[in-house]
């Protein structure tokens, strides 16, 4: 299928850009790497009056350390450069985890971690792991900029809290700490495919061994990425065992409600939530203790 008939501009400045957007509002859609929005035009899904090419903003593109605690990404990096990229295996072990999962080689040559975070796929491997790290995430518009904390940025399916005339800019991430450790893993039924579930974790142990902080994302577990609040708080100042971690797998299988779809079942979707949390857990704690 062919797209309904748009109007095309290539943005020379991201002020320009921005223009564009509150002039066209809701009408305008802005195209980096195309790899979700595309597809939706072609289906007639989408049918923006304008295009906003942001391709030509290198200034959006990029990773840079913010000090000590935190790493910034701009929205434009494709997602092959965080994949080559050393210090993300360094600073972001958990994106580096992940992202050989995210679609295909060729999807990863262009797509790009802002259009991939706006889109905000309830199955998709990134906003899972933003609201698990509790990310910034960073919105412009002519009006100024804000930052919008992972929790209060996904509000649904493919449904995000940047008003019609803002454009996801950049993320902020944390930085991995001394003695913490994370763990990304999906089940698919292809590779590349999207996860029947996924699951992203952190653990932080304080001198002692305890859990200083756990975090637990999933993906396609629920309307959006979810975040299993009961079962990481439930970590918190415990030794993390294997009692521990069934509890928090359990938890995690209270605390979703996934769709359910022709591959797999709602009970078999939250049934591997749980077998996945657990696994999960028990890698990131022994990274922890292993202080990476």
């Amino acid at each position: 299928m062919k797209p309904a008939p748009f109007r095309y501009v290539a943005a020379a400045s991201l002020e320009q850009a921005l223009q564009w957007k509150a002039a066209y509002g809701e009408e305008a859609r802005f195209l980096a790497g195309g790899q979700s929005l595309v597809p939706t035009m072609n289906f007639r899904l989408t049918q923006p009056a304008l295009l906003i090419d942001i391709n030509p903003l290198t200034a959006c593109a990029g990773v840079s350390k913010n000090g000590a605690q935190s790493v910034r990404i701009g929205a434009l990096t494709r997602y092959r450069s965080l994949e080559r990229d050393a210090a993300t295996a360094r600073d972001l072990p958990l994106v580096h985890e992940a992202l050989p999962h995210i679609a295909h080689p060729q999807i990863r040559n262009r797509g790009t971690i802002g259009g991939n975070l706006a889109h905000a796929d309830p199955a998709s491997e990134m906003p899972a792991i933003v609201l698990a790290l509790a990310g910034r995430l960073r919105a412009q518009s002519v009006r100024g900029e804000r930052w919008i904390g992972a929790a209060e940025f996904f509000k649904g399916a493919l449904s995000t809290a940047l008003e019609p005339d803002e454009m996801l800019t950049e993320v902020e991430l944390p930085a991995a700490a001394a003695r913490s450790g994370a763990c990304f893993m999906e089940v698919a039924r292809r590779r590349g495919d999207f996860a029947i579930i996924g699951v992203a974790c952190t653990v932080e142990l304080d001198a002692a061994g305890s859990c200083r902080e756990a975090r637990i994302g999933l993906c396609n577990a629920g309307d959006g990425p979810v975040f299993a609040e009961k079962a990481s708080a439930s970590l918190k100042g415990r030794k993390i065992g294997a009692a521990e971690i069934d509890e928090a797998a359990a938890l995690v299988q209270g605390d979703i409600d996934p769709g359910g779809n022709v591959h797999a079942s709602k009970a078999y979707q939250r049934h591997i939530a749980g077998v996945l949390t657990a696994r999960a857990l028990k890698t990131a704690n022994e990274r922890a203790q292993r202080g990476h």
